[in-house]
């Protein structure tokens, strides 16, 4: 059926396939690295290798937006609404439209007072795709675009970033600012006068090139995360490397003495800044709270000094979300995740930390509530709790979020089911209780009427 090929024919192209592929390599090497490029032809070589990886991301893309399905019955909201004026800000993943939306939720009746869907395919043309931008358009456009943490301001605006420039929409979800200074990630909390912390990756990275090296696709960089203070109006105040932080203050022996003698690339991984409001015999107002998954530390950082003040390990693992709930306590959410043969896999089950900064002891917040109702997102995750003694938790690899009474009785759920029957991401949402958070949504649904006008 098929015909023999002569074997010098063979050769001959082997021969020749060598030069062609030492070329391609010359032209790839030369678009990334190069100083002087080579226009279209470089351009195109790079294009071509690259197409693989570009069709692998889009794939996992796709495939980190839907979430196992644990509860095939669950839908919306199941269980009694609340009896005091709360709000919940839902950031998910609408299956059904095929993009990231955030949804002001009415807990007294779970209706959805208001729906942000702004278009990001816009937002991204008027930011330069170079360096750590490189792939904005591939890898965060509308249909894969999360909002995440997002917070309502005093002005009815609101703010989100999804690993991506920080951005800020008007009640009508017109882009007020967008950050570009570095990619901004995870956790979004604002301080007593009004600014905004937020981490950051810094790039090109703030530390030495012998220490972490330079890489100009990110992804296979150092991730130089920072803690960021900007403006509200998206003006960066104040910018500090953690891993620089670590190294001022005696502690470079976790970034590069731990491990199997590698190198590693995510040591920190800093998901949560939480600012200090008010001054206390354990810190002072103007300090920091972080939590460090990678070091499974809970840290309090003091930048008008350089110093740590306090760090806390050993009782969580790969935490998220550490919280001040008075002038001596504070919460963390336990993801209790750990690093077995078989993976990153949750030993049990969440639970929320409480740490008392006057006697020095741990303690388990509501432990049985969370074992009763199998909470165990192993990534991701955070949780509030409020004056009253209730607590919401996001189990966010799975979609759901709860709401336990003080009491430790389960009052409600939700499930982001889609109307196709499957379950999508969430992204951090938070209540919003305190008198500051309902003169906010009372000033934005005042406001949002104008955009009917």
């Amino acid at each position: 059926m098929f015909k023999k090929i002569e074997i010098w024919i063979l050769y001959l192209v082997l021969l020749l396939g060598i030069p062609i592929t030492i070329s391609f390599g010359v032209l790839v090497r030369q678009e990334l690295d190069g100083s002087t490029k080579l226009g279209m032809v470089s351009k195109t070589a790079l294009f071509l290798a690259e197409t693989p990886l570009n069709i692998i991301k889009i794939l996992r893309a796709n495939q980190n937006l839907k979430v196992e399905d644990r509860f095939p019955l669950l839908k919306g909201f199941q269980g009694t609404p609340n009896s005091i004026e709360s709000y919940l800000l839902l950031s998910r993943y609408d299956g059904d439209l095929k993009e990231g939306i955030v949804e002001l939720v009415d807990l007294t009746n779970f209706k959805v007072l208001h729906t942000w869907n702004p278009d990001i395919d816009r937002f991204n043309t008027s930011v330069e795709k170079i360096n750590e931008f490189k792939y904005l358009t591939r890898d965060l456009n509308n249909s894969r675009y999360l909002l995440r943490h997002p917070i309502l301001l005093e002005d009815g605006g609101l703010l989100f970033q999804n690993t991506s420039p920080l951005k800020k929409i008007d009640s009508c979800s017109n882009l007020i600012f967008q950050n570009t200074n570095d990619k901004f990630h995870h956790s979004i909390e604002k301080d007593a006068e009004g600014n905004i912390w937020v981490p950051s990756h810094i790039y090109p990275q703030s530390l030495p090139i012998e220490k972490v090296g330079r890489n100009i696709i990110e992804e296979k960089g150092y991730y130089d995360d920072a803690i960021v203070k900007v403006s509200p109006e998206g003006e960066v105040l104040f910018e500090k490397s953690v891993s620089q932080i670590f190294i001022d203050n005696g502690l470079e022996y976790l970034l590069f003495g731990v491990g199997d003698r590698r190198f590693t690339k995510d040591p920190i991984h800093l998901n949560d800044i939480q600012p200090v409001d008010f001054d206390g015999e354990f810190w002072k107002k103007g300090d920091v709270f972080l939590s460090l998954r990678h070091q499974s530390m809970v840290l309090l950082f003091r930048p008008s000094t350089n110093k740590i003040i306090w760090k806390g390990t050993g009782l969580f693992f790969h935490q998220h979300d550490v919280d001040i709930l008075n002038d001596h306590k504070i919460s963390v959410f336990n993801n209790n995740s750990k690093d077995f043969a078989s993976g990153d896999v949750v030993d049990g089950n969440n639970e929320v930390i409480i740490y008392n900064f006057k006697t020095n002891q741990y303690s388990s917040y509501l432990s049985d509530s969370l074992i009763k109702n199998d909470v165990r997102t192993i990534t991701a995750g955070r949780n509030q709790i409020l004056e009253n003694g209730d607590l919401f938790v996001e189990e966010t690899n799975y979609g759901r979020s709860l709401y336990f009474n003080s009491d430790g009785s389960l009052r409600w759920k939700h499930v982001n089911r889609a109307d196709d029957g499957k379950v999508y991401v969430i992204r951090w949402s938070r209540i919003l209780y305190e008198k500051e958070d309902i003169q906010n949504v009372s000033n934005f649904l005042v406001s949002r009427k104008k955009c009917n006008d």
